[in-house]
């Protein structure tokens, strides 16, 4: 029989049955003509044949069933890559890996909101500065550290001062040497009349000193650095590594830093849960320190903060083992900073303590007289 491929035929015979255009294909699999030529090339659908003069992509019906399901997968937004794979598993193996990404998305999902949420209020109050009266602030502050239960030397170090608030976390053999270095390198800070335009332009420029100053890159040492810097209302961030800045106003607990780990870029990948990240091997390995060797590259933001805020800088020893809701309700019902930081070490030791931890608590409250 002549089983040469005509263009434009329906369904042409081959030995497993008839095959189906690309126009016939893409009917019957929802999928466009534009989409099926794309994950041909990708590799992640290919025709069953094609025609050697015409190009015309003719495809068996048995592979409707896969293409219906790159379909769905492509519904729920999974890149292609990832959607490769699933389709080269087994079914039972196929479904975990879907409900793994869903996972994921729903987790996404939920720190996008937060992070929305949280822009709404940080841009919605930048109108009302310009005709509200300055409200001169004070920031009542406090901070702790500790050692942990397991861990055999004590590389936290932390800083809280009416204008500026700093957790580090060494590592390495000289890591504790590295986070007071760290914190050193920006306590004069306190103490000099700056204004809001200079916030952000100091604080890097006195953390570009810090790293400069860090260990070399054989001895294996360095240091996260996570520091705000007030003049008035205006609140500099600059952050380093995987501590954490967490900031609790009317509209709830919002976290506004992120962390620099492999593991984070992982989950940003959506190679990894964020539950799978917590207990991953890698998740002490970070993309960017104090450390001496790699490139100088902090987040940097500047906040507008109100009174009756409080914030909370802390290393990942308490947020390793304290979720994010127990730590809301600490800094929602302790009478002042110095009871939150040792509640929240409380929780830490509580929960096993296997990492030095340390805690910084600012509140800022209205004053008479700006500080």
């Amino acid at each position: 029989m002549d089983r040469r491929v005509t263009a434009g035929v329906s369904g042409v015979p081959y030995d497993g049955g008839e095959l189906l255009t690309i126009g016939a294909f893409a009917r019957a699999s929802r999928l466009s003509p534009k989409a099926l030529r794309l994950y041909d090339e990708l590799g992640l659908l290919t025709p069953e044949r094609v025609d050697p003069r015409s190009g015309y992509r003719l495809y068996a019906p048995a592979q409707l069933e896969r293409a219906r399901l790159v379909a769905w997968l492509r519904r729920l937004g999974m890149p292609l890559a990832r959607i490769r794979e699933v389709c080269e598993l087994a079914p039972d193996a196929a479904a975990s890996a879907v409900a793994a990404y869903w996972a994921q998305v729903e987790a996404d999902t939920a720190a996008r909101r937060d992070l929305a949420a949280f822009l709404v209020d940080q841009l919605s109050r930048k109108d009302t500065v310009m005709t509200e009266p300055a409200t001169p602030l004070t920031m009542r502050c406090a901070a702790l550290t500790d050692q942990g239960l397991v861990r055999p030397a004590h590389q936290d170090a932390a800083y809280a001062g009416p204008r500026l608030l700093a957790v580090a976390d060494g590592y390495g053999p000289r890591g504790d040497l590295a986070a007071t270095a760290a914190i050193e390198a920006l306590k004069d800070l306190e103490h000099r009349d700056l204004t809001s335009a200079d916030l952000l332009g100091v604080l890097e420029e006195a953390a570009r000193r810090a790293h400069r100053a860090a260990p070399s890159a054989d001895e294996a040492t360095g240091s996260t650095l996570t520091a705000l810097l007030r003049s008035g209302s205006q609140l500099a961030l600059l952050h380093l590594g995987d501590s954490r800045a967490y900031v609790l106003r009317d509209s709830g607990l919002f976290r506004i830093t992120h962390d620099h780990s492999v593991v984070q870029s992982l989950v940003d990948e959506g190679r990894l849960t964020p539950e799978e990240a917590s207990s991953h091997p890698q998740r002490a390995l970070l993309l960017r320190s104090l450390d001496g060797a790699t490139e100088f590259a902090p987040d940097l933001q500047l906040l507008e903060a109100r009174p009756g805020e409080r914030y909370l800088l802390c290393t990942d020893g308490l947020t390793s083992v304290v979720p994010p809701e127990t730590i809301q309700d600490v800094l929602t019902a302790a009478d002042d900073p110095d009871r939150a930081v040792r509640e929240l070490i409380r929780l830490a030791r509580e929960a096993g303590a296997p990492d030095n931890v340390a805690c910084v608590v600012g509140e800022l409250a209205g004053a008479e007289v700006a500080v």
